[in-house]
């Protein structure tokens, strides 16, 4: 959640830096030019008021008189462009020259210049010449004209170079721009801060959540920072774990008790019907029947009170050699296996994981007591240990009669049974106490068809430890 909504927020503040960093400068830029262009207003003036008493020649062909005036604006131009570089002049309204510097510069018949001397000549100084950006190599052309009896007799032209103006503006936006990432690097400090601050109780939960979820049934929301709503959904979520727990606990007490307390009766019931079978006729089908249903009675409590104790015991996890651990089941199995006609094979190199030795000891009695129930006679049942890198499998194969795609679908709940196998013992829970018992330290168990025929179980524990 923090890499959506950090970058998230980290956008919104670049664009607010954006939309004030780019209008101040714009603003900045603006201001610079605007202060050039001030400053060449000034000095257009004054060659204007120098212009404005240098008189033409009567008949227009000996250009301006060699006056004192005439000599002093000449003389103030060539000064200006020696000292500051800019090219400035004096033209008639024909575009003859007055007056200019440097001698080689004339007015040009189209252009900027051209432009800002057309405008003169409608009476109108430059004043808002267009901006001048730090990548754009222009001059600044700023033109005024010159009235005398209120006509406009002349004008006055300064083209400016602008590398200085350029670069003013320049380091005017790297000041903004540092101002700028430092605000942004600001703006990112204060996001982690408080995304991390949103987001720690979140986490916490998240973490508490997946360990109620895979069994740690006592794992509660530690106090912890952040918003007020989240604080009081932590504390609302440790009150239905203390609810959910609580239920749970009277669940699994009920169905102990229930299982012990059941059984006292059920075998003194079952005293008295072996009593009472030997007044009967020796071969008695009835009695038979109730001392079978009876003794299975008996084992669907006994398999209760497994089942109650293996969800609610906690997994005593360690490094366990699982390839010795299935080699000794199998072993432990191979004489019901023999008697039963069904060869029993294991291929169980060493292998390290870990697990509750016991938990899984009494997980694989179930699998492999399964597959040697439905076995038949002079087929095999197979156990092999293997390892990936991250989990180890023990695989328990037989060759019976296998399960539908829907029968896989349902196998391993609690007291369900094929209807194709209603006449062979069992009372429907020894695969839902391995399952039970495999989920408490972290494993897993998998049903598959093995082909041509039978039933595949794959039982998976981790070979990494449990995290804190």
């Amino acid at each position: 959640m923090r890499t959506r909504l950090l970058p998230l927020l980290i956008v919104l503040m670049a664009a607010v830096l954006l939309a004030l960093g780019v209008p101040l400068a714009v603003s900045l830029a603006g201001a610079q030019q605007q202060k050039v262009v001030v400053d060449r207003i000034d000095d257009t003036a004054r060659f204007a008021a120098l212009a404005q008493f240098v008189t033409d020649s009567p008949d227009g062909t000996a250009g301006a008189f060699e006056n004192e005036r005439l000599a002093t604006l000449s003389s103030e131009l060539d000064s200006y462009h020696e000292v500051y570089g800019i090219r400035a002049g004096v033209f008639y309204r024909s575009g003859r020259a007055m007056a200019h510097a440097p001698a080689r510069w004339s007015l040009p018949e189209e252009g900027e210049v051209r432009e800002a001397f057309d405008e003169a000549l409608l009476s109108r100084r430059s004043h808002d010449p267009r901006q001048v950006w730090p990548w754009q190599r222009r001059n600044l052309v700023v033109a005024s004209p010159v009235i005398r009896d209120g006509d406009v007799v002349a004008v006055v032209v300064t083209d400016s170079p602008t590398g200085q103006l350029r670069s003013r503006t320049l380091h005017g936006w790297l000041v903004i721009g540092a101002g700028e990432s430092a605000a942004m690097l600001l703006a990112v400090g204060a996001a982690l801060r408080l995304t991390g601050w949103v987001l720690k109780p979140v986490r916490v939960l998240d973490a508490t959540t997946h360990d109620i979820a895979t069994g740690r049934l006592k794992s509660r929301v530690a106090a912890a920072g952040g918003p007020p709503e989240l604080r009081r959904l932590a504390r609302s979520f440790n009150e239905m774990a203390d609810n959910v727990e609580d239920v749970l606990e009277q669940q699994r007490a009920f169905v102990a008790d229930a299982s012990h307390q059941l059984r006292n009766p059920l075998a003194a019931l079952l005293l008295r019907i072996e009593l009472l079978s030997f007044e009967l006729p020796e071969g008695n089908k009835e009695i038979a029947s109730v001392q079978a249903e009876g003794k299975r009675l008996a084992q669907v409590l006994d398999d209760l009170l497994d089942l109650a104790l293996a969800e609610h015991t906690e997994a005593d996890l360690k490094i366990t050699d699982i390839g010795a651990l299935a080699a000794e089941r199998v072993a432990a199995w191979a004489p019901t296996a023999e008697a039963k006609g069904v060869r029993l094979v294991g291929d169980c190199p060493p292998t390290t994981a870990w697990a509750d030795p016991v938990a899984l000891s009494s997980a694989l009695d179930a699998v492999i007591d399964n597959a040697v129930k439905f076995t038949p006679e002079d087929q095999t049942v197979e156990v092999g240990v293997a390892s990936n890198g991250n989990t180890s499998t023990i695989v328990v194969s037989d060759h019976g009669p296998g399960l539908t795609d829907e029968e896989l679908a349902r196998v391993g709940d609690r007291f369900w049974r094929s209807g194709r196998h209603q006449n062979i013992k069992g009372s429907g829970l020894g695969l839902s106490i391995s399952r039970a018992l495999l989920a408490a330290g972290g494993g897993s168990i998998a049903y598959d068809r093995n082909e041509p025929h039978g039933l595949r179980v794959t039982v998976r524990v981790p070979r990494s430890g449990p995290t804190a």
